[in-house]
Parts: C-alpha cells; structure tokens; sequence
C-alpha cells in the first residue's frame, strides 16, 4: 500500500531530526526554492487598488457584526507566514470605546472554493490564547509577542484558491487592524498533498459521565496540535485526565496517556513554559476557584497519522476537596466539571468534517459564577474608619469603579463591606482589591474572625488582582467583611486602600446537597 505523505513535501520542516527541534528553519536556505513569493496585506491602496507610497493608512475598521477577507488567493501555493496586530480592548488613544477583544474575532480558512471553513476559531484561541486572554506564546509554529502581534507558521497549501476571513463578533468595533500574509505562489502540488484544519470547542461546563471531545474528523492525514484553555470550577488540581485517542474507528483508544500534564510534556502539575513543541503560556496555579490555565501541544515531529478516522478526548479528572465529598475525605481521582476550551490542528486529504458548531461570541464567554457586590455600588456611605472614602472611576474596575479609601495612618483605619447570603451553598470568598505605590497592608476578618495573613498592597505600579480568602460553606443572613489596616510596605507613601469588589464564587460541588454543621467554614 503506498504511504500517504500529506503535504509535508516542501514544509521547510525536517521531521524526526535533531536538526528540526531548532534548526531547522535553517536547513537548506542553500537550495532555491520553487515558486514566486507574494503577500497579502492591509498596506493602503490608492484608488486604483495600487499600493499607496504617499499613505500611512494601512490599518482597516470592522464594525460590530461585520467581516473582511484578508486574503482571496489563487492558486496553487502554500501560505507560509500570517501576522496580524489589533489594539488591546481597553478604551485608549486609538479608540475611545476601545477594540474588539480576542475571543470575539472569529478566524475562518476556506481552501479551493469551499462553502465551508476548514479553519474555523476565535482568534486568540488559534494563537494559543485561551479566553480572549494576550500573552506572549513561544513556540515553533505559533508565536506571539507580549499579546500584540500574532504569527503563524503552519504551512496551509491550497490548489485553486485560498480565502481568510475575519468575523468582528463583538460589540465594539475591531480598529487599527493590521495583517501581512506571506504565501508563495507554485506551478502545481504533489497529489497527495494534506489541506490544513483547525477547529475550536468549547463545554462551559464538561459533561459528566463523558469524556472531553477535542476532535473526530474523517479521512486519511495526521493530528498534529492542541490548545487547551481550562477554568477550574471546584478547589484542587484538575489535570489527572488522561488523552485518549481513537484511530480508524478503532473502539477502545490504542493511544492512551497518563495524565493532563503528561501530554501537555509537562510534570507534576503545569507551571508557566515555552518550548518549540509545548508550553503552558499561561497559570494562575491549581486550588483555587476560578483559576486559568492555557496549555498547547504540537505534534510537529511525531505526528498522530491515520488513515480512515481519528477522535481525539480527554478526560476531565482531578482532586476533588473534602467539603465536596459525602466521606469529607480529599480524593485523588474524581470526574470533575470544569470549563474547557480546545482548538485542534490536523492535516488531512478532502474537506474536513463537520464535528463541532462555532459557538456566538456571548456563548464563548466563560459563564459568570461570581455574585459581585462591587465597590462602586456600596458607594460613599461604604462603613471605614478615619479619612475619606471616594469613588473612583475607571475602566480597570468592576463596574467601572472602586473605593478609594485614605486614611491618613494606620491607626483606626478600616472598612467594612456588609452583604447578605440568601442560602448555604459552597462557596470561594474572593476580594478583588487595587495594589498600588501608596496603599497599605490590611488584614481580612469575616463576621470579627481573621481570615489568612494580611495583605500587602504595595505595587509600583497599579494593579487590579484578585485575592482568595477562604473556600466555605457559609450560613444564610448577613455577614460583614472587614479590611483593617496593620500598616504598611517601607516603599508605600500611604495607607491607603482600593476595594475594587467581594465576590462569592460559584462551587461545583460535586455532591451539590451536602452539607455539614462548620458554620460558616
């Protein structure tokens, strides 16, 4: 039977090699390359469709609900290299709404006249930025600089023609978009040559009973990448989970792994990295609720190769808290329901199936499992000791606002913020506090108990951060937390406090109707 060798023909990639983990976008530079080389681009046009020399316009608008093709080529040809830039979604010079975030941009690849996308995701996803997030990605075939510029290097080949496509889902319109698309143009392609995938999924929250879908595609060609964005929905670590891949229609998975992390090439936990073929872009560490975590898998030099079918899973296994089992025992091993978010990359001969239905922007967004009572609500008459409490406006802030407490020393300096709980459940007590060059340490009480150590709110610089109290099932009524300062960081000039919001953070229990008589622990 003869071996199908999908496309790698010409990659500039040396499968296998030593050479290839570095450098082997070095490799045979010596030799010419067939083709003619070309680009894409939002370089500005004068008003025949000629680049414009006189003008520096090279950025282009997308309105809410609109879509502009980047690139309508014809082929044959590989496309070799895509860079596109967008503002940050904050309100800033470019754009006094600000710009559309990450993951409300859909990218869509539609090869040799398709009427369907053979590449289909949000943005940020693509490039390996789970949640609408901007990080810096270092990898082989993704790289991204500090969130700002997106590049990537998967060759795409095409016969008749190439069309990118980018969809501005959000509310506020995508500004000061840029784009280079570098692709050379060939006499012909190899017959055997593969069409390059990707697909985004999204289960907010996973399925019980059911492991997580990454892909099930149809048709010879190989795997060869995950992302996978993951939000912890319970206390303790999520990734026990092992991949399960299903080859040819095969009904148990003859490639079966040892844990999430494992795949990922990761050990003992997954820690913030950046290599050619794996990373973890980004952590917020495991334990706590809420927490994120974004790592990407890329099957450059071994391949995953099928020839009729494949179905790529996970299972959603970890550590599961005592207050969350009927025993009151921590367990290692237990099916837990966190929010997963995948895209796959694969290469394979014909169009792709259909596995997997884009989800609307709104839906995209991770659900809200906070009850807020934010600052700006609670307002002047907010309860504090001595000084003055304000509110200050700002986009950085929960409901565009938090209290700005100054005291003018530590002594007698507090503030209080009352709420009520309508019934017991399990529950995350987290307090989003504003850390700055003149704030102070305070120490957390709930209902006159001391919570933790007290915190340090000093930062050169200012930044909105979340803190975790304490994880709790907590009686119905009215409850007060209260900030009191202890002092202050040598470095601060002040005391002063920025109470940005308290939140109640959603559990999912695993047993929901347990409960225990701790009171409010």
């Amino acid at each position: 039977m003869k071996r199908i060798c999908f496309g790698l023909l010409g990659l500039g990639i040396v499968l296998g090699s030593a050479a290839a983990q570095r450098g082997a976008a070095l490799d045979g530079l010596e030799r010419l390359r067939e083709g003619r080389s070309r680009r894409a681009t939002s370089a500005a046009r004068d008003k025949s469709g000629n680049y414009d020399p006189t003008s520096n316009w090279d950025n282009r608008l997308v309105k809410s609900g609109e879509s502009l093709t980047l690139a309508d080529l014809k082929g044959p040809g590989i496309i070799k290299h895509i860079w596109i830039t967008f503002p940050d979604e904050h309100p800033s010079w470019i754009s006094k709404v600000g710009c559309a975030n990450p993951s409300e941009i859909v990218l869509r690849m539609y090869w040799d006249g398709r009427g369907k996308p053979d590449v289909e995701s949000p943005l940020g996803d693509f490039f390996a930025g789970g949640f609408g997030m901007r990080m810096t990605v270092e990898s082989m075939p993704v790289q991204v600089e500090n969130g700002r510029s997106y590049n990537c290097f998967w060759p795409m080949p095409f016969r008749k023609s190439a069309k990118i496509v980018i969809t501005n889902e959000s509310k506020k319109p995508l500004v000061a978009l840029y784009w280079n698309i570098d692709w050379i143009q060939k006499e012909s392609l190899p017959p055997d040559t593969a069409y390059f995938c990707a697909q985004y999924r999204r289960e907010f929250p996973c399925k019980e009973g059911k492991d997580y879908l990454i892909l099930d595609a149809e048709g010879p060609g190989h795997y060869v990448g995950t992302v996978l964005s993951v939000r912890s929905r319970s206390p303790e670590w999520f990734g026990e989970g092992d991949e399960k891949i299903y080859i040819d229609g095969e009904e148990k998975a003859s490639i079966w792994g040892t844990g999430t992390e494992d795949y990922f090439l990761c050990a003992w936990g997954l820690r913030e990295a950046s290599f050619p073929y794996f990373g973890v872009p980004y952590t917020e560490g495991w334990g706590e609720i809420g927490s994120k975590t974004i790592a990407y898998r890329w099957h450059i030099t071994d391949p995953i190769v099928f020839t009729k079918s494949i179905r790529v899973t996970i299972e959603h296994y970890g550590w599961i808290s005592a207050d969350e089992r009927p025993d009151n025992k921590i367990h290692g091993f237990t099916e837990r329901t966190d929010d997963y978010a995948s895209v796959a990359f694969w290469y394979q001969v014909g169009p792709s199936k259909e596995f997997a239905t884009l989800p609307s922007a709104e839906e995209r967004k991770l659900p809200q499992i906070d009850t807020i009572f934010s600052g700006k609500d609670y307002g002047e008459k907010i309860p504090h000791g001595v000084g003055k409490a304000m509110v200050q406006e700002g986009y950085m802030w929960t409901n565009a606002g938090q209290i700005l407490y100054q005291p003018p020393e530590a002594e007698e300096a507090w503030l209080e913020a009352p709420f009520t709980v309508e019934k017991r459940e399990p529950k995350c007590l987290v307090l989003v506090l504003t850390h700055s060059y003149d704030f102070g340490i305070y120490q957390v009480s709930l209902d006159a108990k001391l919570l933790g150590k007290p915190i340090n709110l000093y930062s050169p610089e200012t930044t909105v951060k979340e803190h975790h109290i304490k994880n709790l099932w907590i009686k119905p009524g009215k409850h007060v937390i209260r900030l009191h300062c202890v002092g202050k960081d040598p470095r601060s000039s002040k005391h002063w406090l920025g109470f940005d919001s308290l939140r109640l953070r959603e559990r999912r229990a695993i047993v929901s109707k347990y409960a225990h008589d701790k009171g409010t622990e």
